[in-house]
Order: C-alpha cells, then structure tokens, then sequence
C-alpha cells in the first residue's frame, strides 16, 4: 500500500463483528415437550451449544419455554413449579460451562404467595434475574389470570432460590460491559400489545435489545399484524426488537400455535423464521449496536426521562475474553446500494414515491410564484432528463399548458451525438417549448474576455469550429482546464436565469462530491433533484419509462438511462466520442453513495464505513485498497464543498439523507477533516 492510505489496520484483521459496532442476536424455538421440563431444558441447552458455535452474544426462547404455556390447571401443581425451577437450574449450568452469551427462558416463579409467568436471564452460570409478565391477557381464548398474578406493579424485589437472592421485577436492564451500546430489556408476549409497551419504558431508559418472549397462537392474519407490531415497536423505540413465539409442540386442544421468529431493528425486518416446524430452529441476525445508538442520539425523543415506570436497576454480564468463530461475516443484508431497493416490486414502489414528492414539490412552488415561463436546460443526461419528467408532470398536475415549459438544449465543445439527439427527440415528443443555443461562441467571447487560452491554444482570429477541432486533437492527457470547463456551465446558466424561472437538475451525489460548477449548475431557482442519489436517478428514469411512457418515448427515456455519466465539459475525441467521463474523474457513484448514506444517515466512521464495505456488498468487485482511496477522495471532497451546500436553493427532500442547509445537514464551510482523515492515513 502507499504510504497515504497504508497506515492503517486491514480490513482482514477484523474476524469479529463487535469492534465494528454489530451484536449477535437470535431467537430459538425449541421442540416442546409439555409439561415436562426436565426434556425442554435439554432442548434449551442444545440449542445454546449451537448459539455459541455461531458466536451469538444474545438467545430469547418463548413464554413459559421450560413447561409449555398450555399446561392449564397444571400451573397449580407443585411437581411442575418444582420441575420448572430444575430445569432453571440445569440452563444455568449450561450458561456456565457451555455458552457464553445472555440467555432468556421463560417458566412460572412462586412469590409472595403468588404465581408469576416470568422471563428468567441468565449469563455466566448466574440468573441475572426474573421479569413477571405486566399485562396478563383474560378474554377470548386467553385465560393467564386463572393462574398468574399481573407483575406490573412488581419492582425492586429479590425472590430467593436456594442459597440466592435473585432480583425480581420489571424494574430490570441489562448491560454487556464490554460491548457499547448492547442493553438488554425484556416483556412477554401480551405485554407488547397494550397501547404502552413496557418496552418502551426500557428504551427511555437506555435499552436497546428488547425481547419478548411468546405464546402467540395461530389465527388467520395474526401473523401479519404480529410482524406489524414488532416493526413498528422496535421503529418507536430505536433499538432491536427479538420475539420468539411458543411452536407447534403445545396443545392443539382448541388452538395452535405455529412457533414465529422474528428479529427487527428501528422500524426494519431483519430477520422472520419458517412458522409450523417440527424441528429446533435457530434465527440469527446481527443488529447495528452503533446505528442505534446514532438514531437516539439525534432524535430528541431520547433527551429527557424515561415516560413511564419509574428508574431501573441495572445487572452487568459479559466477558471480554469470550471465544468468538474464527470467521464471522456479517449475518445480515448489507445493501451495496442503500438508497436503492433491491427488490424490483418496492423499487418501483420507491420510485413512484419520490416522483410524487419532486412533483408535488415543483407544482406547489408554481402556485406560489406564477411564471409565464419555466426555463430548463435539458442536456440529454441523467439529471436534466429526470428534471424534465418531474416538470412535465408539475405543469399536467396544475392543468398548465406544457409549453410553458422551455426546455434550452445548449450543446458545446463535448456535447456528444447521442446526447444532444435525445434531448431534442425529448422535448419534441413531450410538447414543450424548445430552443437550441450553441454555447461554443459564447464561451470563446467569455475566455477572450478572460484572457485565458483553453489548453493553451490561442482563440485569436479562429472560427468556432477551428477551435473544435484542435480541441478534438489534443492528446487526452492534456484535456484539462477547469476554467475552460467552468465558463460553458456559468454560461448555460446565464442564459437560462435570463429567459425565466430556471429549474435545477443537480442531484444529492454531486452536491455532497461538490460535483458542479459554483453558480452555475449548483444554482437555480428550484432544485427538484437536490436529494435524489445518483445511483437512484438512473432507476428513476428507467421506471417513468417503464410505467409513465410508451413508444419513442420510452425507448429515448431508456437510452438516456443508458447513457455513460459524463459532464460533457472537456472537449469530445476525433469522431465526437465523448471526452469525459465523470466517474473515471470521481470514481463510481455507487461507492461514493454507499460512503454517503453511511456517512451522512448513521454518522459511520471512515473505519466502520470501510469494514462496511468490505462485506458482502463490494467483496470481489474492488479492492480493499481500491475503496480505502475513494474513501479518502470522499471525505476530503465533501468537507472542503460544503462552501456550496451553504447557498442551495430550495428543493423537495424526498429521503431521510439529504443536504439541505435549512434542514438536515447543516455544517460550517470552515470545518477540518483531520479527525476523519487521520485514520485513513493512520496518524490517529
């Protein structure tokens, strides 16, 4: 490696997910033996063997897991209560000798003279403690208050086993000590279902791992309000959310019960087990310990007390020096395009949206400054194509006539063939006003003006076109001149603020690269691209051709999206092939959006951002030290634009990153990127 990018760690060092901010979660739903406890243990501690091979750090089984839930009137006998508290104890020797993690199970518990259905946590050869269930649910088919007593109002207690006291309560969190961030809450089953969750008092008070164990039986469509619920409490509450739910081995007297497994994280599935197995099945995910705590940290929900349920006590577990898999690859979907969803269905979906939004954007501000003319450059590229799909819908929502739209095509020195062909093709099939201005004499006056020779050829006494072909000659390495590329964007500009209200085409990846000419192409009246990614611009196009569209204008929408992303500043080659290439200039989009939704939506460090990378989603395309050095173009682009961002005009945000001054992203042009950069260099 050089000595710019090699001081640092490789990414080949790290075999193990935590230093990276990622815990290892799973739910188990172990083969039912009911009312025998003695086998559901040795189910239990099976599947801890097989948790601990795969390197999980937390395990939930499901309510009333060491007896069954469906024992009945058998909850009042001694021998069961009695055999649920062995079982208990033959988990926690397992957790001793065997697995290293937190492990949640669930039995009955006598106390004070009452029963309770309870979640026993376990690490380390010592049961941490016992949570009672709060909400007991006593109509149709449920009937948990014939024998269990609610445990809402049970806080600060200690129930004694043998020779231990165990804290006893729903007063109860559980931190790792070695692990940031990986706080452990725990509720049963009907507890999620009230209108406030006791989970939600765990995660005001600093939980982030919230389990629910369950005896959820099987109803059609239950399933799927079941998931909405476990999405959408985890989404509240910023943190993972488990849930493991009692299978197929309970009594099928007048209910079944079908064993769903699901693991989300802030308002995402991320993983759902197979429903109705008849085998032990476990569910692993890794969740984004550092995501969360990010979330929380920028959302002022977080900032004040907990909102119910008044403080908690707090049981440490965890040990440094655990036994980790010799390889351990993430065990979740990282998207190589997180702006881009991968499935083709929700990407159109997707694409439908942000559509909408961009329209209804545009069409609002029309109504508030009525312009008799709308001025866009319309360049045959990506931005300025979706710009013009996005006004011509606007005007067709407000019921205007589309030729109020003016739509200038202003070739100049690398304007090539197929770009300037589709842009005319385009506005003609769309019925927009259209005027054509070649910029090349206009640029020439401005460089005269300057006195700047363009590559150094002197522009005296030399026709248009004489200068266009001893710009085509020139060898590619010497091509290039950035006041020669700056002057055709300031002068396209001009006269596009000259003949109306000019619409931006700049969209969110050349903002954050500071890929656009000051005053220029950064600047116009309304910006309807201003937080749409470039990776996502091309699907944008490709689907209004595919569901807004038919016939020619399909097929040019279609080769537009096909077209290689280029400014078309630097002069064309002998032939009119294009001279630039902006990716080969800046690197590939899809790099430079990965960095920046990490970067910008998760506050990743540059460390995290390159471990992120070197996963699955860019293994075997780059090199490690191909992404290191984008990388570093990345942070060293975006910090020293932002002087740009500062001046935006207005424009719809339509995702949850976005850099908009007045909104999102609001950060001095002074900043220094040195606590960013030094690790790159490895000077931190």
């Amino acid at each position: 490696m050089s000595q710019a990018f090699g001081g640092s760690k490789s990414m080949e060092q790290g075999k193990t997910i935590t230093p990276y901010g990622f815990a290892r979660v799973a739910t188990a739903v172990p083969q039912l033996h009911l009312a025998d406890p003695n086998a559901n243990a040795r189910e239990t501690v099976e599947m801890l063997a097989e948790a601990d091979r795969e390197g999980v750090d937390v395990i939930v089984f499901p309510e009333l897991g060491l007896t069954g839930y469906t024992c009945g009137d058998l909850f009042a006998q001694s021998a069961l209560l009695d055999a649920a508290l062995a079982a208990l104890e033959t988990v926690r020797q397992a957790t001793q000798e065997g697995y290293q993690g937190l492990v949640v199970v669930g039995l009955p518990v006598r106390h004070q003279g009452r029963l309770f259905n309870c979640a026993a946590v376990l690490a380390h050869g010592m049961v941490l403690g016992l949570i009672p269930k709060s909400h007991l649910p006593n109509h149709l088919e449920f009937y948990e208050a014939r024998h269990f007593a609610p445990g809402r109002s049970q806080s600060g207690g200690m129930v004694k086993t043998g020779d231990r006291q165990i804290p006893f309560g729903v007063d109860l969190l559980f931190p790792h000590r070695q692990i940031p961030g990986l706080v452990v809450g725990v509720e049963i089953c009907e507890d999620l279902w009230v209108p406030v969750p006791p989970s939600s008092a765990q995660a005001m008070a600093g939980a982030t791992v919230l389990l629910n164990l369950s005896a959820s039986n099987e109803v059609v469509g239950k399933a799927s309000y079941r998931r909405t619920l476990v999405q959408a409490q985890s989404g509240r509450c910023l943190a993972a959310y488990l849930y493991a739910s009692a299978g197929v081995g309970e009594s099928s007297s007048d209910l079944v019960f079908g064993g769903q497994t699901l693991i989300a994280e802030s308002g995402q599935i991320l993983a759902e087990g197979n429903r109705f197995s008849h085998h032990n099945r476990l569910m692993v995910a890794d969740i984004d310990l550092q995501k969360l705590a990010h979330d929380r940290q920028v959302s002022s929900t977080f900032a004040g007390d907990p909102v119910s349920g008044g403080t908690f006590r707090s049981f440490g577990w965890g040990v440094a020096e655990r036994k980790k898999p010799a390889e351990a690859p993430l065990r979740r979907v990282l998207e190589a395009s997180p702006f881009v969803p991968a499935h083709p269905a929700t990407r159109d979906e997707r694409c439908e949206e942000i559509f909408s939004i961009q329209v209804e954007g545009l069409a609002r501000r029309l109504r508030q400054v009525p312009v008799r003319n709308l001025t866009l450059g319309v360049s045959g590229g990506l931005d300025s194509t979706l710009a013009l799909m996005v006004t011509v819908a606007a005007l067709d929502r407000l019921a205007l006539p589309r030729t109020q739209l003016l739509g200038l095509s202003m070739p100049g020195f690398g304007t090539t063939r197929r770009t300037r062909e589709n842009a005319r093709a385009l506005m003609r099939l769309l019925k927009v006003s259209d005027e054509e201005i070649d910029i090349r004499a206009l640029t020439l006056e401005e460089l005269k003006a300057q006195k700047h020779d363009p590559f150094g050829i002197s522009l005296e006494g030399k026709s248009v076109d004489k200068v266009q072909k001893e710009l085509e000659n020139l060898p590619r390495h010497e091509r290039n001149d950035l006041v020669f590329e700056n002057t055709q964007a300031r002068v396209r500009t001009s006269l596009l603020m000259n003949k109306g209200f000019a619409l931006g085409t700049g969209d969110l990846s050349e903002l954050a690269l500071g890929w656009c000419t000051y005053n220029a192409d950064h600047m116009s009246m309304y910006s309807v691209n201003s937080s749409v990614p470039k990776s996502l611009v091309r699907f944008m196009v490709e689907w209004i051709a595919n569901h807004r569209h038919e016939g020619e204008i399909t097929e040019r929408l279609l080769d537009v999206a096909a077209t290689p992303i280029s400014p078309e500043l630097l002069p064309t080659g002998p032939g009119g092939t294009p001279g630039q290439s902006t990716e080969d200039a800046v690197g590939p989009y899809e790099l430079h959006d990965f960095f920046l939704f990490h970067f910008l939506r998760h506050g990743a460090s540059p460390e995290r951002i390159l471990w992120l990378a070197m996963q699955a989603p860019f293994r075997g395309t780059y090199t490690e030290e191909d992404i290191r050095r984008r990388l570093h173009l990345f942070l060293l682009r975006f910090f020293g634009q932002q002087y740009k961002r500062n001046c935006l005009p207005d424009g719809p945000k339509v995702g949850t990153v976005t850099l908009s001054p007045r909104g999102d992203w609001r950060m001095p042009a002074d900043a220094n990127p040195s606590a960013w950069l030094g690790w790159m260099s490895g000077s931190r």
